[in-house]
């Protein structure tokens, strides 16, 4: 028998000792690499192979007017979710599904059967109404979750509603400031998961994980719903009167950019959008139109004549026959005939195309072209909105005579509304050109702390102080002594311009009798706290001039708006200039303490009603030094006491 030697014993245990350490360090090293390195993503993938997740929409941040009237707000509006392998009886569910949400019954079958984890019932589930709602958690079916969701809801109907603009069925913002800031509105969303077995069997010993949606942020804008509610109302007036192609009306803040109201004809109810044609709600007139501004354009050359020294409003003059000949053409004043001898003032009151083409001739084009660009034409003021455009002035090169001449009074080149209101808020308020803006503060809407601050964006010094002082004024006498006279607001200082634009066709020519009529306004006059612009496009039955259509639009805008914001009248600017067949207002005097036989020598201009009895007047309404139009009642109350 062979006898195996020590030697050989201790190798062959030395080599199985040496195979089991490598064994176990391939075992210890995989053991340690699926601890440390790869644990964590296999623990991930175990998970998600068990776990099952329901998404939840965060809730949408509310828009606020800048008095934190809600714009935009959320009602409940929960979307069904299936789970279809959580469900025993598809057929008695599919039925019952069926009858609340007014679907067919395959439709719902397929829904409850189909192979996934979950499913939404779309579109008839989404947003569903109370009464559906009640009914899903009467019956509490398994495998038929409720989501919360809400749908958007807009308190001031079609008020607003290009600048609102409105969100999806998803809550995504799809136009206007919907759109603009849907990143901030939004927020985050939540979700609920659960475990379940390769089955889809819902595991009832592991606790189910919810994570909470994060809400967005609520907006508040520089938006002031009464300026916005008197806005809407007399354009829905000057639609009805003059049954236009288009209106629009902007109101802001000259100080700020800040834009307090903005309206466009024809508009639309944001939550029922789907109903719309896009080509309403996809033109926000106010920044979407382009056109020739017309007259109201003049206000941008009169600043720029007045900083460089050209002119002297006062003691210059201008004789206007009638036309002015330009290069070889005839441009023809609005008054046939012309205005005869006037002082520069009295051709800004007259809106005289010939003065102004002579202030843009002195002007020059480097230097007038200049200033316009300075004022912001020809790019987008960067309001926070979507679909600006630009506008249209001519090329350096195609600057000729009669193109600075035109230009000077409002012709040849296009606009759009916002740069003209923004223009004007600078000619007027100390010569800052500032860039429009609606968002003023975001807001956290489980705090209600403000987030974010937005600031007025200064853009450029355009104008002097002194020179925008001299701009009020003229523009102010244009309201009490001129073409703006159906502006004039009694108690109120107001400046303005009309505008009277022709409209370019299809084939480059310019339309017959169809317009489009404006008015620029401001007030007060000495301190603007508003700027008001309106264009009414093509106004039928009526003649298309800017003071006869827009100017009281826009007079009628001020006066609400600046008494709704708290604006104390006052009277200490020029007297407004009447013209036939207008007649001017008389004073109400003081009755109180008057015989009722001392009233005859007030008859001829007012209409005298008593009530009570008795010699004297012991009360009247309106109050004394109210002025009213001739003819108005005015109330007395009568005593057999004299309380004088």
């Amino acid at each position: 028998m062979k006898r195996i030697s020590s030697v050989t014993v201790r190798k062959r245990m030395i080599t199985v000792f040496l195979i089991g350490l490598l064994f176990f360090t391939i075992i210890d090293a995989r053991l340690g690499f699926v601890q440390f390195i790869i644990g964590d993503d296999l623990m991930k993938r175990a998970d998600e192979s068990w776990s099952r997740d329901i998404t939840f929409e965060p809730e949408r941040g509310r828009i606020l007017d800048r008095r934190d009237e809600v714009l935009a707000e959320n009602v409940s509006a929960p979307s069904v979710i299936v789970v279809p392998k959580q469900i025993k009886d598809p057929q008695n569910t599919a039925g019952k599904i069926a009858d609340i949400l007014e679907v067919s019954e395959q439709e719902a079958y397929d829904y409850v059967t189909k192979d996934a984890v979950y499913t939404r019932v779309h579109p008839e589930g989404r947003k569903i109404s109370e009464e559906q709602e009640e009914a899903f958690r009467t019956l509490n079916m398994d495998g038929i979750y409720l989501a919360k969701d809400s749908k958007r809801h807009y308190p001031f109907g079609d008020d607003l509603s290009h600048v609102l603009g409105f969100a999806g069925i998803d809550n995504q913002g799809l136009m206007g400031l919907e759109l603009f800031y849907n990143d901030k509105l939004n927020g985050e969303e939540g979700s609920l998961s659960f475990y379940s077995d390769a089955k889809g069997k819902k595991l009832e010993q592991i606790a189910d994980d919810y994570k909470a949606p994060t809400d967005g942020l609520n907006l508040k804008t520089t938006i002031d719903s009464k300026v916005q509610t008197i806005m809407e109302r007399e354009l829905d007036l000057a639609v009805s009167q003059y049954n236009p192609d288009g209106a629009m009306a902007i109101a802001v803040d000259p100080d700020t950019g800040g834009v307090l109201g903005m309206s466009s004809r024809p508009n639309f109810k944001p939550e029922n959008y789907q109903n719309v044609d896009p080509d309403i709600y996809n033109r926000n007139l106010p920044i979407w139109s382009t056109y020739e501004p017309g007259s109201t354009f003049k206000i941008i050359t009169l600043a720029s004549a007045l900083e460089e020294d050209m002119v002297d409003l006062k003691k210059d003059t201008y004789y206007d026959d009638g036309d002015i000949s330009v290069g070889g053409t005839e441009l023809h004043c609005w008054k046939s005939g012309g205005h005869g001898e006037q002082t520069y003032l009295e051709v800004v009151q007259n809106s005289c195309n010939p003065g102004f083409v002579q202030m843009g001739t002195d002007l020059g084009k480097e230097k007038l072209f200049s200033y316009i660009k300075d004022f912001g034409f020809g790019k987008k003021t960067g309001i926070d909105l979507r679909g600006e455009a630009n506008g249209i002035l001519f090329e350096p090169g195609n600057i000729g005579p009669v193109e600075l001449a035109t230009t000077s009074f409002g012709q040849g080149v296009s606009v759009t509304p916002i740069q003209q209101v923004m223009a004007v808020s600078a000619a007027i308020n100390g010569g800052k050109l500032y860039q429009p803006f609606i968002a003023k503060e975001w807001i956290d809407p489980q705090t209600g702390e403000t987030v974010e601050r937005v600031k007025p964006k200064l853009r450029e010094k355009v104008l002097s102080a002194s020179t925008s002082e001299e701009v009020r004024h003229a523009l102010e006498s244009v309201v009490a002594k001129g073409t703006g006279r159906s502006a004039y607001v009694d108690g109120y200082r107001v400046g303005g311009k009309t505008g009277t634009a022709q409209k370019v066709g299809p084939d480059g020519n310019y339309l017959k009798n169809n317009y489009i009529v404006s008015f620029m306004g401001f007030a007060p006059a000495d301190d603007p706290e508003i700027v008001v612009y309106v264009a009414v496009d093509n106004p039928k039955g009526t003649s298309q001039f800017g003071g006869v259509v827009a100017a009281p639009i826009v007079g009628t805008i001020i006066g609400d708006s600046l008494r709704a914001m708290g604006v104390e009248p006052r009277e200490s600017g020029p007297e407004k200039e009447y013209t036939w067949p207008d007649k001017p207002k008389v004073e109400v005097p003081d009755l109180i303490g008057l015989n009722k036989h001392e009233l005859a020598e007030y008859q001829t201009n007012l209409s005298i009603q008593t009530s009570g009895s008795g010699k004297y007047i012991i009360d009247q309404a309106p109050s004394p030094g109210t002025k009213v139009e001739q003819g108005e009642k005015i109330r007395i109350y009568l005593s057999d006491k004299n309380s004088s």
